[in-house]
C-alpha cells in the first residue's frame, strides 16, 4: 500500500479518528484477518454473523498493526465509519487513482465461468517479467477481495491484475466502478453458479459488464471459441482482441500436444508472428488459458518471444489447482480440489485420461465430489459427469457424498469403468489407502465445500 497517515485515510473514507490527534502512518498492508497483520498494517475490522473483528485487534497489534478501520473504537488508533466494507472500497479506489496519476499503472480485469484464477496467475507471471505487478491472491475476487488486492499496490506498481467474480447481475459493474480496467479479459460463459443466475444468458449479461466498463482507449480480450463471449464485442467501446483454438482468432493455439503427464506444448500464432510454447502445467485446457493471458500481455507491449519464455517458466498456479505430485510410493496425484463445475470437471477428467495414456500408468482413478450451485440441473449434470468419465475410459471412480451420487449412477454398469460410492472424506481416505498401488494416477476434484484438499493431504 502507498503510505498514508490515519488522518488522510479518515478524509478519504469520510471517517472519524479516535483519538482525534492520533499521529499514525500506515506503511504496511491492509488486512481483514488479524493473523495476517504485519509491521505498519491497517486492520479492517468487520462484524459478522459469528465473529466480531474488533475483538481481534490485540492479535493484529501484536503482529505489528498500527491502526484499525472499524465501526467502534479499539485499543489501537481507529478510523470510525458506519460501513467498513464501503470504506475499504473507497480507500482502494483512492489508492489506485493516486498511483495512476503517475501515468504508468495499467489495470487488467479477468472474468469467466472457469479458468479465471489460472489465467490470472499466468498473466501475472507474464507481466511480472517486465515490471512490478500485483495480482489477486488465490480466488479472492469479491467485494472484499478485489479492494484488498488493489490496496496492495505501491507507487512503483506497473500492472494490477484483478480476478473478478460475480454471483449476480451488477456485481462486476460494482467492482469496476471502483477500479476501472484498461484491459478486460472474458474467458467463457459456462455453468458455474447457474443455480444463482438461472441461465447462461444471464451469466453472459453479468460477465459482459467487464467489457462495458473499460477505460477510454481500453481493450477487450475475448474468447473467439465461445459464442456468448465473442458476442460481447458489440458491448464495448474499446478495441477487441480475440484468442482461441477452434475459431479464427488474433492469438490462436495450434499444433497442441500433451506429454505423458498431460502437459501442453503448442504453437501460439500472434499478429507479430508464431512462437512455440511448452507449459509445465497439466491439462489441455491450460493452453487456452495461456492464450488468453498471452493476448492480454501482447496488448500491453510484450513480444511473442517474451510471452513464450515466461509461460514456459510457470511451474505452479494458485493452491489446489491442477497440482501434480509424484509420490514416493509410485502414485501420481493430480490435486484440482479447489472448485468444480461441469466444464472444469470435464477438463480435469480429460487431463487424467491423457496421463493414463502413458504406458507407465497402471490405473486412472477419479476421486470426485459434489459440484455446487447448479440449481435444478444439479442431478442431470452430476450424472453427465459420470457418463463422461466412463466414456473416457477412466478405470475407477470414487464418488464422495450423497449430493454427488449422480456421478456414481452415471458411470455405473459402464464397461471398462468401475465405480464406488462412499459417504464422506474419511471413508474415501480409507478406501484409497486400501486400494492404491504403484503406477496409479489419481485425480481429486469437487466444489470447495467438499474439502477434497483434506483427502489429497492424507494421501501426500
Amino acid at each position: 500500500m502507498i503510505v498514508l497517515t490515519l488522518a488522510e485515510i479518515a478524509a478519504v473514507v469520510d471517517g472519524r479518528m479516535v483519538p482525534e490527534d492520533a499521529e499514525v502512518a500506515v506503511t504496511g498492508p491492509v488486512v481483514i484477518d488479524s493473523r495476517e497483520a504485519g509491521p505498519g498494517s491497517l486492520f479492517a475490522a468487520f462484524v459478522g454473523e459469528h465473529a466480531d473483528g474488533h475483538e481481534h485487534t490485540g492479535q493484529a497489534a501484536e503482529l505489528g498493526a498500527v491502526a484499525v478501520l472499524g465501526s467502534r473504537p479499539t485499543e489501537l488508533p481507529t478510523v470510525l465509519v458506519d460501513d467498513p466494507r464501503r470504506a475499504l472500497q473507497q480507500l482502494a479506489a483512492y489508492t489506485v487513482a493516486q498511483v495512476r496519476r503517475s501515468g504508468h499503472l495499467t489495470v487488467v480485469g479477468i472474468t469467466g465461468s472457469q479458468g479465471k484464477t489460472s489465467t490470472k496467475d499466468l498473466l501475472g507471471a507474464l507481466l511480472g517479467h517486465v515490471g512490478p505487478t500485483v495480482v489477486t491472491r488465490g480466488s479472492f475476487n469479491n467485494e472484499l477481495g478485489m479492494p484488498l488486492t488493489a490496496l496492495g499496490i505501491g507507487a512503483d506498481t506497473r500492472f494490477l491484475v484483478l480476478e473478478l467474480g460475480a454471483r449476480g447481475r451488477g456485481h462486476i459493474a460494482e467492482l469496476t466502478r471502483l477500479v476501472t480496467p484498461d484491459v478486460g479479459v472474458v474467458l467463457n460463459v459456462g455453468q458455474a453458479h447457474l443455480g444463482e443466475f438461472g441461465s447462461r444468458e444471464a451469466i453472459a449479461a453479468a460477465k459482459g459488464e467487464l467489457v462495458e466498463s473499460l477505460a477510454e482507449g481500453g481493450t477487450a480480450v475475448l474468447n473467439a471459441d465461445d459464442v456468448r463471449v465473442a458476442a460481447m464485442a458489440s458491448r464495448t467501446r474499446g478495441r477487441v482482441v480475440t484468442f482461441g483454438r477452434d475459431q479464427p482468432a488474433d492469438v490462436r493455439v495450434e499444433e497442441l500436444r500433451l506429454d505423458r503427464l498431460g502437459r501442453a506444448s503448442f504453437v501460439l500464432t500472434t499478429p507479430q508472428g508464431p512462437v512455440p510454447v511448452t507449459l509445465q502445467l497439466v491439462g489441455a485446457h491450460q493452453a487456452l488459458n495461456a492464450a488468453a493471458a498471452a493476448a492480454a500481455a501482447l496488448t500491453l507491449g510484450l513480444t511473442p518471444t517474451q510471452v513464450g519464455e515466461a509461460l514456459a517458466a510457470v511451474t505452479t498456479l494458485s493452491q489446489w489447482r491442477m497440482e501434480l505430485h509424484e509420490l514416493a510410493n509410485g502414485v501420481t496425484v493430480l490435486n484440482d480440489s479447489y472448485n468444480a463445475n461441469p466444464d472444469s470437471m470435464r477438463a480435469a477428467l480429460d487431463a487424467l485420461a491423457a496421463i493414463g495414456a502413458d504406458a507407465s500408468v497402471q490405473r486412472t482413478i477419479a476421486v470426485l465430489g459434489e459440484m455446487r450451485e447448479l440449481g435444478e440441473t444439479s442431478e442431470t449434470e452430476h450424472v453427465a459427469v459420470g457418463e463422461y468419465a466412463a466414456g473416457l475410459g477412466i478405470d475407477q471412480l470414487l464418488v464422495i457424498g450423497e449430493p454427488a451420487r449422480g456421478i456414481h449412477r452415471g458411470a455405473e454398469g459402464r464397461d471398462g469403468t468401475a465405480t464406488t460410492f462412499v459417504a464422506d472424506n474419511d471413508d474415501a481416505v480409507a478406501w484409497l489407502r486400501d486400494h492404491l498401488g504403484a503406477g496409479d494416477a489419481v485425480l481429486l476434484k469437487a466444489s470447495r465445500g467438499a474439502r477434497l484438499d483434506e483427502v489429497a493431504a492424507a494421501l501426500q
